[in-house]
């Protein structure tokens, strides 16, 4: 049976092929300098494109050679593959229209595939200079002038003349519309993440929750008045802080959001938290009240107030509307549903913001935050809101999501209170 071929040989067989050189200078880019994993996701999916294995070049496969994926993990449920495929393209186009726009081939990946595709770059036309204008000497009747003080039988300067006239139009009529036509409408997107995104970088705060461990019940939390006390006396590997996934995934869904609109966060602990800190710049809270001290002190809400004890768990609503229920309870035995809230409040100076992601569990944060990171969801809220174009002031927004295997679905709307 004969062996696959090693590494080397590898790099030998595609070494002097063209498309190689066009990947090797397309990941030593600076488009590309900042990130190692879309280097290696395009060195992998080149290489396998050169040497004809599609077959390599799968969801699956790039999850295990790029991003250290087990063997069978489902992607379904893990779209980092999706994530990073959405970035490389982006990538790539801005490499072959800025710094690569001398190259003659472009790499581009379909959407729908992770194959890159080779193919020659669109010519650029290059218009003849004036003085190369070629006359051609013909035994017809000289054509007669039509602009005056133009000599007869010379069409080369009339058509000249003609086309320079044309562009004084269109440049004329380009700038009478541009300063006539209305402004486009800023999208909910811009409306709702704007302050964060502009400006110095806002302050993300995540909450930890207190676990206790021992070998008779294993791994349970402790009550929310003593996980916000950490300096207290505790044994030795007897107590935990821990970070939910949804906190996780939310500081993730974060990250791709502001990356994409070239902007950055400062990322901190709730229990590190500190008043100056948190005075002078636009917060984000992700998590919980129970696990998140600095939400309690810092952002008071008033529509809806987290209730949890043992024996229930919901969002007290404060001011129900006509048909609206008093409690949005978690359903028991907790499986298949959840609550969070959405909230955007003032800050703690004249023109500074706060905003909350906020679940019951971490299923309910983590749903809050895809929902807010989703142009579609946040244009549904903003007109929910019956917010004009533009226009933001402060809400309280209750979402409820379904949990299907563990993982928070599509969240939905609940209701809305604007101040």
């Amino acid at each position: 049976m004969a062996q696959a071929p090693s590494i080397p040989d590898i790099h030998a067989a595609i070494s002097k092929d063209p498309r190689w050189a066009l990947v090797q200078r397309v990941v030593s880019s600076r488009h590309f300098s900042t990130s190692s994993r879309l280097r290696e996701f395009l060195l992998y999916v080149g290489q396998s494109a050169i040497l004809g294995s599609p077959e390599d070049v799968t969801e699956q496969q790039i999850g295990i050679h790029v991003f250290q994926r087990p063997p069978g993990y489902n992607s379904n449920e893990d779209s980092i593959v999706r994530t990073h495929a959405r970035l490389l393209r982006q990538k790539l186009g801005e490499y072959f229209t800025g710094e690569g726009a001398a190259e003659e081939v472009i790499i581009q990946i379909p959407k729908g595939h992770y194959l890159p595709v080779f193919q020659p770059a669109a010519p650029h036309p290059v218009a003849p200079h004036p003085l190369e204008t070629h006359h051609e000497e013909t035994s017809q009747a000289p054509a007669v002038s039509i602009l005056p003080g133009l000599a007869r039988g010379r069409p080369g300067k009339i058509w000249l003349v003609i086309a320079g006239c044309l562009l004084v139009l269109l440049f004329a009529s380009t700038i009478w519309w541009s300063r006539s036509k209305p402004r486009a409408a800023a999208s909910g997107m811009e409306t709702l993440w704007g302050p964060f995104l502009s400006g110095s970088p806002p302050l993300v705060i995540y909450g930890e929750a207190l676990f206790t461990r021992n070998s008779k019940n294993g791994i349970q939390a402790t009550p929310a008045e003593t996980a916000s006390s950490p300096n207290q006396p505790r044994r030795e590997n007897s107590n935990a802080l821990l970070t939910g996934t949804g906190a996780v995934v939310a500081v993730r869904q974060l990250t791709l959001l502001f990356d994409a609109h070239h902007a950055t966060f400062t990322l901190k602990r709730s229990l590190l938290v500190t008043w100056d800190d948190a005075r002078s710049t636009n917060l984000i809270f992700i998590g919980s009240r129970a696990s998140n001290s600095a939400l309690n002190i810092l952002s008071p809400m008033t529509d809806f107030t987290l209730l949890a004890d043992p024996d229930s768990a919901g969002f007290i609503n404060n001011h129900p509307k006509p048909g609206e229920p008093e409690m949005y309870s978690r359903p028991k035995p907790f499986f298949n549903k959840d609550y969070a809230v959405l909230a955007l409040l003032p800050g703690l100076q004249q023109g500074k913001w706060i905003l909350v992601l906020s679940g019951l569990s971490t299923f309910g944060t983590e749903a809050a935050a895809e929902y807010a990171c989703k142009p579609d969801d946040v244009a549904a809220l903003l007109q929910a809101a019956s917010f004009k174009s533009g226009e933001i002031r402060p809400f309280d927004a209750l979402l409820e999501t379904r949990i299907v295997g563990g993982v928070p679905m599509e969240a939905r709307l609940v209701t809305i209170r604007t101040h």
